[in-house]
């Protein structure tokens, strides 16, 4: 499995140029049973890197464009009545996809937001009483703008809940967006990309990661940091006990990448702005990720 994982990493970053850390967390959503959130400003790769992702690991892809005016059906599907069967028919909604992309998903209405709450923690959809189940693996990547504001509704804290990890790819340096012009004037696209891995290996690789050692120090570790959460004066609202589950899942899939079957306090200290920091709100004037670095730097390592 470590040339599968190459390969997709390898893939990703072909169109994807010198962003190996955004990557590799990707991939830690991936393998970790998780979802994905990208703040980020507009044309920085965010949907460029689902489409890649969804094309190397040769699965459906599909993509929602989030607006005021979507309803929760335009998201899970909806039962339409077929005249010649003198029936209704299920029609089922893009969340039905292996890689499922919901673009600029705070321009959504709340209701709307609501709609993916099921299917991001249970896998199905519940239309008119009746529960299906989404294509397996069912991963789920959201973007948004963190700096446009205007016509737009922030996500509730059940909802950020549920992605295993927030980041940004941010801009690339100069000598990065160079090589993306070399490579664009060489005619790389993405429909160029290859699957280099199936769907039921990364069924596999999901189980593997499960198997990953995690130390009971470790798990203390992991606590201390949750816990300081909840008792620090900067934060309103602490990592709920979804972010520690979370946070040790993500350890063992990082560990799994980088080659190891057991966990180490610096999988741990990588992770953690990443798996708990929208986790938590913290106190007017302050930002998730200070305070959490704040924290890793107060709570004793094991």
């Amino acid at each position: 499995m470590r040339e599968k994982i190459d390969a997709l990493t390898q893939n990703l970053s072909r169109t994807i140029v010198g962003k190996a850390e955004p990557i590799r967390l990707v991939l830690v959503a991936l393998f970790a049973g998780g979802h994905a959130l990208l703040e980020d400003v507009p044309g920085v790769g965010k949907t460029l890197l689902a489409k890649t992702l969804a094309s190397s690991v040769d699965g459906k892809f599909q993509r929602l464009q989030s607006t005021p005016d979507l309803l929760p059906t335009d998201i899970t599907g909806t039962n339409i009545w077929n005249p010649k069967s003198g029936e209704f028919t299920f029609l089922p909604g893009p969340v039905f996809a292996n890689v499922f992309l919901a673009d600029e998903i705070n321009r959504a209405t709340p209701r709307t937001q609501s709609a993916l709450l099921e299917v991001m923690e249970e896998h199905q959809v519940t239309v008119d009483g009746i529960s299906r189940p989404v294509p397996t693996p069912f991963f789920a990547i959201a973007t948004q703008n963190p700096i446009e504001y205007q016509g737009t509704f922030a996500l509730p804290e059940a909802q950020m809940d549920r992605f295993m990890v927030s980041l940004s790819l941010g801009y690339p340096s100069q000598e990065e967006e160079l090589q993306m012009l070399q490579r664009l004037q060489d005619g790389t696209q993405v429909e160029d990309v290859q699957p280099c891995i199936t769907l039921a290996e990364v069924q596999e690789l999901r189980q593997m990661c499960k198997a990953v050692k995690v130390d009971t120090s470790l798990q203390e570790y992991i606590l201390e940091l949750v816990r300081a959460t909840r008792h620090d004066e900067e934060i309103t609202l602490g990592v709920s006990p979804r972010g520690t589950v979370a946070l040790q899942k993500a350890t063992q899939a990082l560990a799994f990448i980088l080659g190891r079957d057991y966990a180490i306090p610096d999988d741990i200290k990588f992770l953690a702005p990443y798996v708990l920091s929208h986790r938590l709100i913290p106190a007017s004037g302050r930002r998730g990720i200070t305070v959490m670095e704040r924290l890793l730097r107060s709570v004793p390592i094991p």
